[in-house]
């Protein structure tokens, strides 16, 4: 995937900033050991030795160039001293009521140890660091303000309420909706499922996902939130060489993907393959997605691809919406957000 200087250079900022912070915590543990408790100093200083014992015994020569002693037997011997030093060191450490890993560098990513790079390449801890800060400057140029569940009113929807021909209490449909989409953000994980928020303009669709993705960017998760048009024109731009950027890579990638206002973008054959291959590879990788559309079951028939319907009624939890717009309920009241 590509990424701008920017993103790299950002990332690597924070892969050093927690390098360092892990250095100087381990050095202050280091010092107030050293202070406190000299035994336990001690036993850190022979684990420190293992390596110039190891070079010793390896490079050590007689004038001939033969070893002094017996290496795979020496060998064997500093590293079973190294084993029971360090089985000592957690002992004493935890007898003086430290944790027993009170004197290990504890890096963020023991992968790469906090350099961003592992076997030659870049480590997965820097690929995520320049998702996360290319999606959240993806998500700046979102117009949709994001909300929490508490500005949620459910006075809105009314007691009874006609739909189909059948009679519904809207209310307490709609905090139930409420209820699942606040445990859904609370519990959320790379496996949680896809939504499917269906109903007409002005129920809570959009104010719901923001609700959602607002959460979960408060607790670190990569959440790519906007309309689907404004991602189908930042993608075809890109495709066609008017823009720089991999939008599609980044949505395809996201921990969760909030597609909203399904129908609303141009109907074009360029428009309706991405559609398709953001819902099902996100499908295929497992990946949660949400989408919202204000369009029924039908009209979304005449509209798309029979596999995109299939993906979005087979594949995803369908949360349905039924009420009166609240926008021109608000407007008849004189409330202006």
């Amino acid at each position: 995937m590509k990424y701008t200087q920017e993103a790299v250079n950002a990332a690597y900022s924070v892969i050093e900033s927690r390098r360092q912070k892990a250095l100087t915590t381990y050095d202050s543990h280091v010092r107030s050991i050293k202070e406190h408790h000299q035994e336990i100093y001690e036993i850190l200083l022979n684990i420190s030795k293992t390596s110039s014992k190891l070079a010793n015994v390896v490079f050590t020569r007689d004038k001939d160039g033969n070893p002094l002693v017996n290496v795979s037997e020496a060998v064997e011997k500093i590293k079973n001293e190294n084993l029971s030093n360090q089985e000592k060191l957690k002992s004493s450490l935890l007898a003086s009521g430290y944790p027993e890993d009170y004197l290990t560098v504890n890096y963020t990513c023991p992968i790469c140890s906090d350099t961003g790079i592992h076997l030659g390449n870049r480590c997965k801890c820097a690929e995520e660091l320049m998702i996360s800060y290319t999606i959240s400057k993806l998500n700046e140029q979102c117009k949709i303000k994001l909300h929490s569940f508490s500005e949620f009113d459910l006075n809105f929807y009314p007691e009874s309420y006609q739909y189909n021909g059948n009679s519904y209490s809207c209310k307490s449909m709609m905090a139930e909706i409420l209820d699942f989409c606040v445990d859904y953000a609370n519990s959320f994980s790379e496996h949680s499922q896809s939504l499917f928020m269906l109903g007409k303009t002005g129920l809570g669709k959009t104010f719901l996902s923001s609700c959602i993705a607002n959460a979960l960017i408060n607790k670190g998760v990569n959440v790519a939130f906007d309309s689907i048009q404004n991602y189908l024109r930042y993608i075809e731009n890109e495709h066609f060489g008017r823009a720089e950027g991999d939008t599609l890579e980044l949505l395809l990638n996201a921990e969760l993907l909030i597609l909203d206002d399904l129908g609303c973008e141009f109907r074009s054959s360029f428009n309706s393959a991405t559609i398709y291959n953001l819902i099902n590879s996100r499908c295929n990788m497992g990946k949660p997605t949400i989408v919202s559309s204000n369009l029924s079951i039908n009209e979304l028939s005449d509209r798309y691809d029979d596999r995109i319907i299939s993906r979005l009624i087979g594949n995803y939890h369908t949360l349905r919406f039924i009420g009166e717009d609240i926008r021109q309920i608000k407007r008849r009241e004189g409330i202006f957000d």
